[in-house]
């Protein structure tokens, strides 16, 4: 992105998504601050959409001649960035984005989508060779020996709509995990976005189990988890019954063919809830003759 349209990038940012309020009450926790947190909080920024995203690159681009067409008023050191990412609160930055996804339902973004889906999954952030901080976690090779250290976490993000939009996260450090931290996740979200933004959650094979699909339900959305061994009776009855039948519907996207088998009357199981469950399953038909 050149530095004329970094600029023109935060102007429309700024005018469009009203975060000049949130620039200048960001949750800078630094006591008597030389820097302005609002120059610091836009580097993170720029930083991340060109493609910056190291504290040493980014200090690099607020010391170069473009800087100030790159919106960022004053050069700084990748020390002065870390001090202020380590203490800032993420309350506000949170409210922001809440902000700018209900802005965008109101001005009919997501209006070429049937359904607006949030999903939830793992991630990670951080490496180190030391365990640094109590949500530092380790992380193991192909011989489960400890390589290093690290933070896991949970991410939420709204699809269905075209646009991959990802706005909260949620640590995990030891003694927690992605399914506990997932729940919580989900919990903030939905009181922050409302009970009426999202139609339906999508998660891995791991979070299918009647706790968290029940937590689902009670909230007005409906689950869609990835059918894995980990339901070996449901699996190997959906498989035996849709291996011997035609597909449902054949369908071309985006000049690939996918054909769907599609059932909602397969036995629940154990502790569950449901009469029935629904299983689909697609087999894509890649242009290079991949399946």
């Amino acid at each position: 992105m050149p530095a004329l349209s970094a600029w023109r990038f935060k102007a429309f940012a700024t005018r469009r998504f009203g975060l000049d309020r949130y620039l200048d009450h960001c949750g800078d926790g630094r006591i008597k601050p030389q820097i302005p947190g609002r120059a610091l909080l836009w580097a993170h920024v720029i930083g991340y959409v060109l493609r910056e995203c190291s504290y040493l690159a980014i200090e690099a681009l607020g010391r170069s001649r473009v800087h100030r067409s790159a919106g960022i008023a004053c050069g700084f050191g990748d020390d002065a960035l870390a001090y202020f990412s380590e203490r800032l609160d993420p309350l506000p930055t949170r409210r922001m984005l809440i902000s700018v996804l209900h802005r965008a339902k109101r001005n009919k973004a997501f209006e070429n989508a049937r359904f607006i889906g949030l999903a939830l999954d793992g991630t990670g952030s951080c490496r180190s060779r030391k365990k640094r901080c109590e949500l530092c976690r380790p992380r193991h090779n192909v011989t489960r020996q400890i390589s290093g250290y690290g933070h896991h976490l949970s991410l939420i993000t709204v699809v269905g709509t075209g646009l991959s939009l990802p706005f909260d996260v949620e640590p995990y450090g030891p003694g927690d995990s992605e399914y506990s931290a997932s729940r919580r996740l989900l919990d903030r979200a939905i009181r922050a976005l409302g009970i009426r933004f999202a139609d339906y959650v999508v998660v891995d094979g791991e979070y299918a189990s009647a706790p968290f699909l029940h937590d689902v339900c009670a909230r007005g959305l409906h689950p869609v988890a990835r059918l894995k061994g980990n339901l070996p009776i449901l699996f190997a009855a959906a498989k035996g019954r849709f291996d011997a039948l035609p597909p449902t519907a054949v369908h071309e996207i985006n000049g690939e063919k996918v054909e769907l088998w599609d059932a909602d009357d397969f036995d629940a199981w154990k502790d569950l809830h449901w009469p029935a469950v629904r299983v689909l399953r697609y087999r894509q038909h890649r242009p290079d003759g991949s399946i």
